[in-house]
């Protein structure tokens, strides 16, 4: 099969179609997302090597226990062992002996097939787009925060980043609280959120502190550090950001304003397709460019540009 294989160097190339382990499924990969996470591993981030990618839909080729063999579905990425302490302890998404899709242990979805365990699939509705049904791992990554933070109606929220994780998490905590406003560095990117009634403000507007809750989704280091400006004292700041490039932060600011900061990673599928099957949350204006697989490197590149927000490779 045609596979986009990172080695220090990013290059298409034909590699052996994955023979699923016990327990998995082999997938034909119909489209995948290019997202932050597989810019940064050309950056070194987890050490990767092998095919990245983590965000699909596919069909499903073959599977145990025959269910979803000839269906569509979306995966879970973190592959886990059942056994570990936290598996045990019901955090399977932090399994000691975990591979994840395209990230760290297991190649990922820019290829024509991946094997995932069969646990992990879920049936994509039938009247969803395979454009819009890739966002789904991102969307349920908004979702998490919902998992990690009691939010009410009440609650002032600011979303630090106009980006692909920056505006998939206002659209999500946007359903649960008004009081919302994204903060970004590009007008055109601050309109998509505009047209759905989202407030908005350039990163070089002055902003009221003291918000309940900040999300960092900048992609930037210095993310973190403009958070914990904005938060109140004993407010929460969600951690969204994962760059290869070490963080050095001053501690005594958090400490002494009793801030709680929140690592965020994976969330819950099923809220993320209902989100996207009934339009609660759009995604489809985000989409830049469509590159087929054998345009792959040019679309990674491309994905890095700034006048970029999602492209997706289709198989």
């Amino acid at each position: 099969m045609r596979a986009l294989v990172f080695d220090g160097e990013l290059r298409l190339r034909d590699i052996p179609v994955p023979e699923p382990a016990p327990g998995e499924a082999l997938v034909k990969v119909l489209s995948a997302g290019v997202c932050k996470t597989d810019l940064e591993i050309k950056r070194g981030y987890m050490g990767f090597t092998g095919v990245p990618g983590h965000e699909f839909v596919g069909i499903v080729e073959d599977a145990p226990t025959r269910q979803f063999v000839g269906k569509r579905v979306v995966g879970e990425i973190n592959c886990i062992c059942h056994q570990c302490q936290y598996c045990r302890m019901e955090m399977p998404h932090h399994c000691l002996n975990r591979s994840v899709l395209g990230i760290a242990g297991r190649n990922g979805a820019f290829a024509e097939y991946l094997a995932l365990p069969e646990e992990n699939l879920h049936l994509a509705p039938g009247t969803v787009r395979d454009d819009v049904l890739v966002f789904t791992e991102p969307v349920a990554a908004a979702f998490r925060i919902l998992e990690q933070v009691p939010l009410t109606a009440e609650d002032r929220v600011i979303v630090l980043g106009d980006g692909r994780l920056g505006q998939l998490a206002a659209q999500v905590l946007w359903l649960y609280t008004k009081n919302l406003v994204c903060v970004g560095k590009h007008a055109w990117k601050m309109d998509l959120l505009n047209r759905s009634g989202i407030a908005t403000a350039l990163a070089s507007d002055p902003l009221e502190r003291g918000a309940d809750l900040v999300v960092d989704a900048t992609g930037s280091h210095e993310g973190l550090s403009r958070a914990l400006e904005l938060v109140r004292p004993e407010g929460t700041v969600i951690l969204k950001t994962t760059v290869a490039h070490p963080t050095a932060l001053e501690l005594s600011g958090p400490v002494i304003n009793e801030v709680r900061i929140l690592g965020s990673r994976c969330g819950p599928f099923r809220p993320a397709l209902e989100a996207l099957s009934l339009g609660t949350v759009e995604v489809r204006p985000m989409i830049s460019a469509t590159y087929e697989l054998r345009e792959g490197v040019e679309a990674l590149r491309r994905a890095g540009d700034p006048d970029v927000l999602k492209v997706i490779l289709h198989m």
